[in-house]
């Protein structure tokens, strides 16, 4: 549910673009600054890991997760599409 949730308020900030919004940043930024910010909270999971520092490790993968759905509204990929990919792969 709240993948959902997020997902269908990221698309709504992409379609009305409002002042202030973050998520309207990275989008009016273009791809290029969604995969840098993807990139960089991959490094940060990574270190969160590394260091096994549970509540940190939380806290990244929740901004990896916010931001890879970024990228999928960008990409125009539904959630949908990744939860049959994964479901094909049981």
């Amino acid at each position: 549910g709240i993948l959902y949730e997020l997902y269908d308020i990221i698309s709504d900030r992409k379609e009305k673009m409002p002042e202030g919004s973050y998520t309207a940043y990275l989008f009016d930024k273009g791809i290029d600054k969604i995969l840098k910010k993807v990139g960089e909270e991959n490094a940060e999971v990574i270190i969160a890991a590394k260091n096994r520092e549970k509540t940190e490790v939380v806290y990244e993968v929740s901004d990896l997760i916010y931001h890879l759905l970024v990228l999928l509204v960008e990409q125009g990929v539904e959630l949908g599409h990744i939860f049959n990919e994964l479901k094909s792969r049981r």
